[in-house]
């Protein structure tokens, strides 16, 4: 509660210091002010809610908001913020990198959190949700360093990883205790696409990983760890689990419920590409069985990640078509959203790609409901 309270008390000091501040009739307002107050992302039973209403969300994930050339190494391209969030309709959801490899001046080696600040002052100034992802499993973006059964088990805690400036539980604490109060951040994923298996070659080739027995106990022990950690700082914050939701290690078949079961976290996730997954998909983990173990545990999943390809390889018009019907099907399966993978400012049309450009016909779709 003193989150949200606090999120109001900003979001309309934000409005009362505009509209004191405004310019003189004979020039333009500031199109990036907020209207409103920014209500917040809730859960109730197995659905989101928005201000305390239920909401099916259709969101986009933007990954690289927080690359700023003249400041970090980046994570993708450069993405003009308010552009990309004046296109969206208000209140749509966003999930972006917020990693701790983003925090670092590339020309100084120090801690220079800029490029990620305005990610969120920009979300804030038009009115929009994110949820920020902590780290990721494979590395991208990190130093390319995988996270493995150890790491889950006791490296989070200790280790700093090539290509980042501190342990993981320092960076949770930083960036939490860092833009917990603002009203733009609904939410906070710890790892995405967690998989706490063991390489067994340089590459750490996913055809040759092993999964160690005690995968899903260690799985589930870091999501209470973490999950009670993002809560202490950030009470009435909203946690999502960044599962890929398939037969990944540490979650396959059943270990999914048993690990989704934590505490630690509210919202449980799937990833659905068209082409490599299906519909209801197989009886172990497919989405309409994680949506049956998400039942079960009395939990929301959302498809945080929905893509296709297109491009040279099919027309955009196409994909929307092909997807809207995916995820009007999930959503009858009971699933609580679904955001699409991904937005990039520099898509490539003459390619087979995931890219979602600014004129995409899906991005009319964000913000929306299926209906």
């Amino acid at each position: 509660m003193r989150r949200r309270l606090l999120r109001i008390i900003v979001s309309l000091l934000a409005v009362f210091l505009t509209a004191s501040c405004a310019a003189p009739s004979s020039q333009s307002a500031d199109p990036a002010s907020p209207t409103a107050p920014i209500p917040p992302l809730g859960v109730s039973g197995t659905s989101l809610t928005l201000d305390g209403k239920p909401w099916w969300p259709i969101g986009i994930n933007a990954y690289q908001l927080a690359t700023d050339w003249s400041v970090n190494a980046g994570c993708g391209a450069e993405v003009d913020l308010d552009a990309f969030f004046s296109r969206l309709q208000p209140h749509s959801l966003t999930r972006f990198n917020a990693f701790s490899s983003l925090a670092v001046n590339k020309h100084t080696g120090l801690l220079d959190f800029s490029a990620i600040d305005a990610v969120v002052r920009a979300a804030e100034r038009h009115g929009q949700l994110l949820v920020a992802v902590l780290s990721n499993n494979e590395g991208a973006c990190e130093g390319d360093s995988f996270k493995d059964y150890e790491w889950y088990a006791r490296g989070w805690r200790t280790e700093v990883s090539p290509g980042t400036p501190m342990t993981f539980q320092a960076w949770l604490d930083t960036a939490v205790q860092r833009w917990r109060d603002s009203p733009a951040l609904a939410g906070w994923t710890a790892v995405g696409e967690p998989e706490p298996s063991e390489c067994r070659d340089p590459q750490c080739d996913w055809t040759r990983r092993y999964c160690h027995p005690d995968s899903p106990n260690v799985l589930r022990a870091f999501y209470d760890a973490t999950g009670a950690r993002i809560r202490e700082i950030d009470p009435d914050t909203t946690i999502f689990s960044g599962h890929a939701g398939g037969g990944q290690c540490g979650s396959a078949g059943e270990a999914f419920e048993r690990v989704s079961a934590s505490p630690g976290v509210d919202v449980l996730e799937y990833h659905f590409y068209h082409g490599i997954d299906s519909l209801p998909g197989n009886a172990f983990d497919g989405l309409v069985r994680r949506t049956q173990q998400a039942r079960a545990l009395n939990k929301p999943l959302l498809i945080t990640e929905i893509g296709m390809q297109a491009g040279s390889c099919g027309s955009l018009d196409n994909r929307e078509r092909v997807l809207r019907d995916a995820f009007t099907e999930m959503r009858k399966h009971g699933t609580a959203g679904a955001m699409f993978w991904s937005f990039v400012p520099d898509p490539r049309p003459s390619e087979c790609t995931l890219d979602i450009g600014p004129t995409d016909p899906l991005m009319r779709l964000v913000g929306t409901s299926p209906g």
